[in-house]
């Protein structure tokens, strides 16, 4: 089915659900989401909040005891979730592609770098042998590793973390997508690193208009590379903004907690010169005991008796600002 939006990809209300011994849990809860061309949008969030399984739900990879019960995810006008399983292979990789968290467990160790470059490309693409390898050595370059005609004969271990991260990215580009879906990209990186390859990411997106998903817990990582954001907890999205409207002006208790919580958003000690790094009390909610209300209200210094009785929808309080809070934070940080 197509249904033509405007964007690029289009979420509503996706529901993503596992059956467990201990009973079904709720890991992508309603999300709804929108991303254009050439756009970057960073979802953020702690361990255990539904990003990478809201990435995976988008490519449709969800593991077995897994399934996606409700919502659409129109990708172009069409419903990635009406397709069967081969017109959905076919997207992956050539409209849709995914770098995946550490490169060294998603490399296969017994094959040298340039055929599973290679693989990659043949699967979507009719070209030789020969013809896919010659476009690995051009592609390894183009991700800037060093002496690529070398390299596409090494196997995995013989290469540093950075440059098996930079060859999960010539795989993901091998096609041009359309959209990427980068899952804790700079994970187990030194920080140098790291920036490069956030930079070699911003580079191609602008090089090929290509849509983003950048998945991290690093709101750094999301100010430095990202246009908009989503912030996720057990769950669900609980704000969405501009990137610079979100550090400038955080409405959700989470949201700011998380901001403060870095370094940078810290304040000066009594003795005017230490500083103090603030934590969010309390720990996020199991999924398979979630609280009645809102799922943050045992976290939150700003929750109120009605917290904790109802569920709190995502609503624009501001122009292109959206929130899901009884009480969103105002002017008194």
């Amino acid at each position: 089915m197509s249904r033509k939006t405007g964007h690029l990809l289009d979420i509503q209300n996706l529901k993503t659900v596992f059956e467990t011994v201990r009973g079904n849990i709720r890991a992508v809860d309603g999300v709804s989401l929108t991303l254009n061309a050439g756009e970057t949008l960073g979802v953020v969030g702690e361990s255990g909040c539904g990003k990478t399984m809201l990435a995976l739900s988008v490519m449709r990879l969800i593991p077995a005891n897994g399934r996606i019960a409700e919502g659409s995810i129109l990708f172009n006008g069409e419903d990635l979730l009406s397709l069967d399983e081969d017109a959905m292979r076919a997207r992956r990789g050539r409209d849709i592609a995914m770098i995946f968290q550490e490169p060294m467990t998603s490399l296969n160790p017994v094959l040298r770098i340039g055929d599973q470059v290679a693989e990659a490309i043949r699967l979507h693409r009719r070209v030789s042998s020969a013809e896919a390898l010659e476009m690995s050595v051009r592609l390894l370059e183009e991700v800037g590793i060093a002496e690529p005609a070398r390299r596409v004969r090494d196997y995995p271990h013989q290469l540093s973390g950075g440059m098996r991260q930079r060859v999960m990215i010539a795989m993901a580009m091998s096609c041009r997508p359309q959209l990427l879906l980068a899952d804790e990209p700079t994970t187990a990186l030194d920080v140098t690193i790291q920036a490069q390859i956030l930079n070699l990411i911003t580079e191609l997106t602008e090089k090929n208009n290509m849509a983003v998903i950048l998945i991290t817990h690093d709101l750094g990582v999301v100010a430095e590379t990202a246009q908009k954001v989503a912030v996720m907890y057990a769950g669900k999205v609980v704000e969405t903004a501009d990137v610079e409207k979100l550090f400038r002006r955080p409405l959700h208790p989470y949201t700011r907690g998380l901001i403060e919580s870095r370094p940078a958003g810290c304040s000066v000690g009594a003795d005017g010169g230490s500083e103090y790094l603030k934590t969010i009390p309390g720990a996020v909610p199991s999924l398979y005991d979630l609280p009645p209300g809102c799922r943050f209200s045992d976290r939150c210094n700003r929750a109120q008796d009605r917290c904790r009785l109802a569920e709190p929808q995502l609503r624009e309080e501001e122009e292109s600002h959206g929130v899901s809070c009884f009480f969103p934070v105002k002017n008194d940080r």
